[in-house]
């Protein structure tokens, strides 16, 4: 009885070879899909800033009035602490009603469950900081920048505001809203520490690139409702004595 011949070495190294060429292949195509993401989210880093130049102020000195202010909405806490670009935010959305800069501020979140509402926080906590409860509108249906920034005009009919976030956020929200033909300039809140902003700022990079898409894409809000008024306080004659300026 003949016994089996035994396999040559070419024929060993065949499926070998096989497996090499495949995952060359899987290595070049995954570098080619590296540099292609890595190039957009350069791209949406350079076209969100450009799109903020000239556009967004530190001081309500320098900041040009408005009917109504924006404030981008964010949790009162992260994991049981304060949350340093909340209360910033806050303080920056009293010193312009303050300054007469706006005569009404809007207030947008997240308000997706019944323990959890933005708005009702950031309301409550301007009407401690000395803004009249009568002038602060409540949007709950905030869930992302982009749903803020178009609300404000679609659902709340306004067509130039200042939005008040950090440096880093407002940029990509005057984005959004030169996308939109919303007229913006943005406020600058006071930063949080170092270890929270590079928290955030690294978040950033993916969130610019998603709004880039989002415009490209024409997305808009995940809802959007009636027209909803926005009451505005009297024009106040400026306040006597030092400059606001925070």
């Amino acid at each position: 009885m003949a016994s089996n011949p035994r396999p040559s070495t070419a024929a060993k190294a065949a499926p070998l070879a096989k497996r090499r060429s495949r995952w060359r292949r899987v290595l070049r195509t995954g570098a080619v899909a590296a540099v292609f993401a890595l190039t957009f989210l350069a791209f949406a880093e350079w076209r969100v800033a450009r799109a903020a130049t000239g556009r967004m102020f530190a001081s309500t000195d320098a900041v040009p009035p408005a009917e109504v202010a924006l404030v981008l909405g964010t949790g009162k806490t992260f994991h049981g602490r304060a949350n340093f670009f909340y209360e910033a935010r806050l303080d920056a959305a009293a010193a312009l009603f303050r300054a007469g800069k706006v005569r009404g501020v809007i207030v947008s979140g997240d308000n997706s469950r019944r323990d959890y509402s933005e708005p009702d926080d950031m309301k409550a906590d301007l009407v401690a900081r000395g803004v009249p409860a009568a002038y602060v509108t409540c949007d709950y249906a905030g869930f992302r920048t982009l749903d803020s920034v178009q609300r404000v005009r679609r659902v709340f009919g306004q067509t130039s505001v200042i939005i008040v976030s950090q440096r880093f956020h407002l940029e990509r929200a005057l984005y959004l809203a030169g996308a939109d033909g919303l007229g913006a300039t943005g406020f600058v809140a006071a930063e949080a520490p170092l270890r929270w902003w590079l928290r955030a700022r690294s978040r950033e990079v993916l969130a610019r690139g998603a709004a880039v898409l989002d415009v490209a894409l024409g997305r808009g809000p995940k809802f959007l409702g009636p027209p909803a008024a926005v009451p505005l306080a009297s024009m106040l004659p400026p306040p006597v004595g030092p400059k606001t300026t925070r």
